[in-house]
C-alpha cells in the first residue's frame, strides 16, 4: 500500500457561545481536515484543530505547511506510522496540531486495513468514557448560570476555567460550588493564568471547596513554579501546556512536579506521541487525561479511542463539539445521557466528514 494522494480542506466552525481562558478567546473553532488516499482505494481522515495560544499555529500557517508534510508523505507506506511520524517530526519540529491531523489519518487507514475499531487496533477494550464539560471564563453570575445549565444536562463533573486574579477566581469557584451543591465532582484550568504566588493564594482559598485538580496554575516553562505549587497545596495538580510530548512528561515526571498529565492530540502531534505520553507516566506512577481543543467529532472520537484503550487515562475532557453550533462528521463518538460518549464499531476511527460539506470548502490535492 502507498500514499496516492492527500487532500487539504480549511473550515471554520462557529460557536454557539464565545469561548474564554485565560490565555486568549475564541468565537469560531478553526480546523484543518486531511483526507489520505491510497493506491487501493481507501482513505484516512485526519483533524486539526487550530488554538493559536497554546500551541503557536494559526489556520494559515497550518494550511501551508500541511503542503509541505503531504509533499513528504506522498509515495510512502502508510502503515509503517513509526517511520511516517519520525519523519515529520525531523522534518517539522514545531506544528504539532498540523502533524496530528496526518498522523491521525494514518491510523485510521491502519484500522481500516485491519479491520478493527481504533481502540482495538492500539490492544484496548471498549470501555465506559465519561466526560466533564466546560465553563469559560464570564461573570461570576454567566458561569453559575452556564454551571447549572451542564448540571441539569447529566454531566458527571464540570471543568471551570479560572486564571485572572486570586480573589476574583476564589469567588467563581466558591459561587459554583454553592449552586451545583457539594457532591459534583469539579475541576478547575487556569491555563497558565496564574505565577507561582497568586496560585498559592488561589488555591489556598479553594482548598475546602473538593475540587478534584487544577490543570496548569502556572506558565508552560515554568516546570520549577509548578513544583513548588505542588507541594503548597493539598489539590493534586495536573500540567497540560507544560507536556506536549514524552520529553516533558519524562520531565515532570523526573521532578515530581504534577499528579496527572493532560494529553491533546492537538499538541502531542497526534497518537503516536500521545501513547508515548501515557507509557512514560504510567510508568512514573501518574494517570493521564485526555483533553480536547474544540475539534469536531472526528478529532474527538480520536481521542475517546485513545481513552478506552489504555486504563491509565482515568479522565476525558473530551466535550469541543459541544461547543460548536454544528459538526459535519457523520458517525464516529456520541455524546449520550450524563455525560458518556459512545464509540462507534466500525474500523478505524469510525468517523468521516460530510463529503458536500469538504466540497464546499477552500482546499487543494498533492499527489
Amino acid at each position: 500500500m502507498r500514499i496516492e494522494r492527500i487532500e487539504v480542506f480549511k473550515a471554520n466552525l462557529p460557536l454557539k457561545r464565545p469561548f474564554r481562558i485565560a490565555i486568549g478567546e475564541t468565537c469560531v473553532a478553526e480546523t484543518l481536515y486531511i483526507r489520505v488516499h491510497t493506491d487501493n482505494g481507501s482513505y484516512g481522515m485526519g483533524e486539526a484543530n487550530l488554538f493559536t495560544p497554546v500551541v503557536g499555529e494559526t489556520q494559515a500557517t497550518a494550511f501551508a505547511a500541511a503542503k509541505n508534510l503531504a509533499e513528504l508523505l506522498v509515495g510512502t507506506d502508510p502503515l509503517d506510522i513509526e517511520r511516517r511520524v519520525s519523519d515529520m517530526r525531523r522534518f517539522m519540529l514545531s506544528n504539532p496540531t498540523t502533524r496530528s491531523a496526518f498522523d491521525m489519518a494514518l491510523y485510521d487507514l491502519a484500522g481500516k486495513a485491519a479491520g478493527l475499531p481504533l481502540y482495538a487496533l492500539l490492544g484496548g477494550a471498549r470501555r465506559v468514557i465519561t466526560t466533564d464539560n466546560t465553563v469559560g471564563i464570564d461573570t461570576p453570575e454567566a458561569m453559575v448560570e452556564h454551571a447549572l445549565e451542564i448540571v441539569n444536562r447529566g454531566f458527571p463533573a464540570v471543568k471551570i476555567k479560572v486564571g485572572t486574579t486570586a480573589v476574583e477566581d476564589i469567588e467563581r469557584v466558591e459561587r459554583i460550588r454553592r449552586a451545583v451543591g457539594p457532591e459534583l465532582p469539579i475541576r478547575i484550568d487556569a491555563n497558565q493564568g496564574w505565577d507561582r504566588v497568586s496560585a498559592v493564594h488561589a488555591l489556598g482559598g479553594m482548598e475546602g471547596l473538593g475540587l478534584q485538580y487544577c490543570e496548569q496554575p502556572v506558565p508552560a516553562w515554568d516546570f520549577e513554579s509548578m513544583r513548588y505549587v505542588r507541594s503548597r497545596t493539598s489539590i493534586p495538580i495536573m500540567a497540560d501546556e507544560s507536556v506536549f510530548d514524552e520529553r516533558d512528561a519524562f520531565k515532570l515526571a523526573s521532578m515530581n512536579a504534577c499528579d496527572f498529565l493532560n494529553i491533546k492530540l492537538a499538541k502531542s502531534g497526534g497518537l503516536h506521541v500521545a501513547l508515548k505520553i501515557n507509557a512514560v507516566a504510567e510508568g512514573a506512577g501518574m494517570r493521564c487525561m485526555v483533553g480536547c481543543m474544540t475539534e469536531s467529532r472526528l478529532g474527538l472520537s480520536a481521542g475517546a479511542h485513545l481513552v478506552s484503550s489504555r486504563p491509565n487515562i482515568a479522565f476525558a475532557d473530551l466535550d469541543g463539539a459541544d461547543m460548536l453550533m454544528d459538526d459535519p462528521v457523520i458517525g464516529g463518538m456520541v455524546y449520550e445521557k450524563g455525560g458518556r460518549i459512545s464509540l462507534p464499531e466500525e474500523p478505524g476511527l469510525g468517523a468521516d466528514v460530510d463529503p458536500d460539506y469538504l466540497g464546499s470548502l477552500e482546499s487543494y490535492a498533492i499527489a
